[in-house]
């Protein structure tokens, strides 16, 4: 494995979209007691759930460090096609700190951004990330990968979404952030992504979703479901807090066009009907560390169907149950539009919600060449 300094986009590589075939999915067991609890044994459970299920047509890798590996290994052990990788890390969001991967068609090659825990001193989710910053070169030397290196430049894959065409979605209030990039202009940020990821045109959604801690990453709010073609998280509510976030992005969409010219066909996605709340019982389950960002009983988390994952096998859908049947279900039937002839398969995914994200944040597409 060689870290390489040139530019992916320089050398003929750009990033497939989620939709194309994979090679794999890369995931990270969860052991955080700040996210997962002091037993993390029902968020483990959910990603075992996630797993079986992208195993059903693509081999899975599972990261975990020394301490956490024979007991990832013994879970997964029967579930096919899955290989445990020992990689150390600071906690599970395989969309975020591992490699995003790019190819020129013939070859694959990762790239590895600097991570600093969704904001750095000015308001990162913990106060240490080291392990998460080496995940990516980490995993592309075990998959005997080159890995293109960023340098400073931060950014976290479930802050983008590219439909394979030239076009990356993302939202203003992620990579505009003080945490991020400050130094850097909106253009100079558009240059960072072309040189990288080998698009052409970057449509800056204004907003994410309500209370999204990672400063409302693109992937809790909108993604592509074919080119030209994405599904936005809605509310009819014109009270909820979400209503005025997922209006100025829809107000964005109607006149954006992509890299090939195209208007965009949008797809409203609800958000669940009923807000998900942390519980009492929810936040004394946790154990947090100094400087890591706490939850309270009564916070909103950021639940969304627009967190969903497109594996060879089938797009996973997180669903909260309860009150939210409903729109469990409904997100269920909009996704099958937009996927036709795909299995469109519902995840229980509150325990997964409790971490600070859901499906597509703890997973990473190792696309197929």
């Amino acid at each position: 494995m060689a870290l390489l300094s040139t530019l992916p986009a320089a050398d003929g590589f750009a990033m497939p979209a989620e939709f194309a075939p994979h090679r794999a999915t890369v995931l990270i067991w969860p052991v955080r007691p700040g996210s997962w609890g002091r037993d993390p044994s029902a968020a483990q459970n959910a990603f075992l759930d996630v797993i079986r299920e992208i195993a059903k047509g693509e081999d899975v890798y599972l990261l975990a460090g020394a301490a956490d590996l024979a007991a990832a290994q013994a879970a997964a052990a029967g579930i096919p096609r899955v290989t445990v990788f020992e990689i150390e890390s600071d906690d599970a969001w395989a969309r975020d700190v591992g490699p995003t991967f790019v190819t020129d068609g013939r070859t694959l090659r990762g790239v590895s951004w600097k991570f600093n825990a969704w904001g750095g001193e000015v308001d990162g989710l913990y106060a240490s990330w080291d392990k998460d910053d080496a995940v990516a070169a980490a995993l592309c030397g075990k998959l005997g990968l080159d890995c293109y290196d960023a340098g400073d430049f931060v950014l976290e894959g479930g802050s983008i979404h590219v439909d394979g065409e030239g076009t990356l979605l993302t939202t203003e209030a992620c990579l505009l952030s003080a945490g991020r990039n400050p130094q850097l202009s909106r253009e100079e940020i558009e240059q960072k992504l072309a040189d990288h990821l080998g698009i052409r045109k970057v449509l800056w959604l204004p907003r994410g979703i309500y209370q999204d801690e990672t400063n409302e990453h693109v992937d809790n709010v909108c993604a592509f479901t074919a080119p030209g073609e994405v599904v936005l998280a809605w509310t009819d509510d014109q009270d909820d807090p979400q209503y005025p976030l997922s209006k100025a992005c829809l107000d964005y969409l109607q006149t954006a066009t992509d890299a090939a010219g195209r208007r965009l066909k949008v797809r409203l996605l609800p958000i669940p009907d009923h807000p998900i709340l942390c519980t009492e019982a929810d936040c004394a389950a946790y154990d947090f560390a100094p400087g890591e960002d706490m939850r309270q009983p009564g916070d909103r988390l950021a639940g969304s169907y627009a967190n969903f994952y497109i594996a060879n096998s089938a797009v996973l859908v997180p669903q909260f149950g309860g009150e939210n049947a409903a729109s469990d279900a409904r997100a269920l039937g909009i996704l099958r539009e937009a996927f036709p002839g795909k299995r469109v398969v519902g995840i229980a995914a509150r325990a997964i919600l409790l971490g600070g994200g859901n499906i597509h944040c703890i997973t990473q597409q190792v696309p197929e060449v």
